[in-house]
């Protein structure tokens, strides 16, 4: 048996600073012991569980499926464990794979992409020798992913359960520059508290990341739900009744979006035009409401939920004073935003003094590299 089989114990990988948050999302979806680790949250589950967690979790990257641990002194340690896998059990021959790794603390194994490439041999040996022949290497889009995890001597092979990174749900077929990840996205969602009660509008929407994470949410749509597979499926103890029942149910529950109850805008009509494509590859996105606007020419946004991913630099032309941008924006809150709650991502997070209202509260929430800010600010 491998180690999942034996304890079912898995390990999503969790962006940092939403940790606590993914931890209770996973608890919320059926998850039991979970507890927060190194860029992670380690749980049990059951098979339906866990089918169920890669299907509808919002805010996790990667669920692990760890199966075998060992003592990884060296690379002959590395490479005989990973000839120790029957990996045939997992995937055929004609099937590609690719690895990630993660190595710290090992003075032997000083970098990620050399022990990945270790392991990688020790698969492709293993099919060869049963086999005659190797099976391909994809690294961008393989059928299956492998992961390897050292920390000092401890090593650990995984499968992806989730079959690549979860944040690709499949309807950003367009974008604009900086995108915010969809996993942050729908922690920006989660983090607002909204409900539905009151309309939700991103002035500066970009590709319209967060819309349909807002809206996905609302109603109940999985995040899952355009991906063509998962990575599960390639588990020997896969159960497809098992999982089409999971998914059933899943999209049973799914409702309708209220007319007029998202909506958003942007001054790039590329951006418009990029977010509502995006918006309508989503069953019902096409009730979302985009406009090409400037946040400036709207009268008010008075007793909303406002989500919103300013520019930060990276998206904002290189002569633009990004100081006199967040203060502008933060007067319009002040002005025109009365009775609304505003949560916003700051990727610069010095511009949090710029924009002239003091926040409720702030987390550390990293995207794609950069240590930003979530603010949210009440505007009474």
């Amino acid at each position: 048996m491998f180690e999942y089989q034996k304890n079912r114990r898995y390990f999503a990988q969790v962006a940092g600073g939403i940790e606590a948050l993914a931890a209770r999302e996973l608890t919320a979806l059926g998850a039991s012991s979970a507890e927060i680790g190194y860029r992670g949250v380690h749980f049990n589950a059951d098979p339906a569980v866990l089918y169920h967690i890669n299907y509808n979790a919002r805010l996790v990257s990667r669920i692990l499926a760890p199966l075998v641990s060992f003592r990884c002194r060296d690379r002959e340690d590395l490479y005989r464990a990973g000839r120790s896998v029957d990996w045939g059990v997992f995937f055929p021959l004609e099937e590609t794979f690719g690895i990630f790794a993660n190595v710290s603390g090992n003075e032997r194994l000083r970098h990620s992409r050399f022990a990945a490439l270790c392991l990688k041999d020790a698969v492709a040996d293993g099919f060869r020798s049963r086999t005659g022949k190797r099976p391909n290497v994809d690294p961008l889009n393989p059928g299956v992913w492998l992961n390897l995890f050292v920390e000092g001597e401890k090593g650990i092979i995984s499968l992806d359960t989730s079959g690549g990174s979860l944040h690709r749900r499949g309807y950003r077929r367009e974008t604009v520059e900086a995108p915010m990840r969809e996993t942050l996205a729908a922690a920006m969602a989660a983090l607002s508290e909204w409900r539905g009660e009151r309309p939700l509008h991103d002035p500066m929407c970009g590709s319209g990341t967060l819309l349909c994470e807002a809206m996905m949410a609302i109603c109940r749509i999985p995040s899952g739900f355009l991906r063509p597979r998962f990575g599960f499926q390639y588990l020997p103890d896969f159960k497809a009744s098992l999982w089409n029942r999971v998914k059933r149910a899943a999209d049973d529950g799914m409702i309708p979006l209220k007319e007029g109850l998202v909506s958003g805008g942007d001054n790039d009509k590329s951006a418009v035009r990029a977010a509502r494509i995006n918006c309508s590859l989503l069953p019902g996105g096409d009730r979302i409401r985009v406009h090409h606007r400037d946040y400036n020419d709207l009268s008010s946004l008075e007793n909303r939920t406002i989500l919103c991913n300013p520019p930060y630099g990276i998206r904002m032309k290189p002569e633009a004073d990004l100081g006199l941008f967040f203060k502008a924006f933060g007067d319009f809150l002040k002005q025109r935003c009365k009775g609304s709650t505003a949560l916003i991502y700051f990727g610069n997070r010095e511009m949090i003094k710029k924009i002239g209202l003091k926040p409720t509260w702030k987390k550390p929430m990293r995207n794609a590299g950069l240590d930003g800010r979530a603010a949210r600010y009440d505007l009474y």
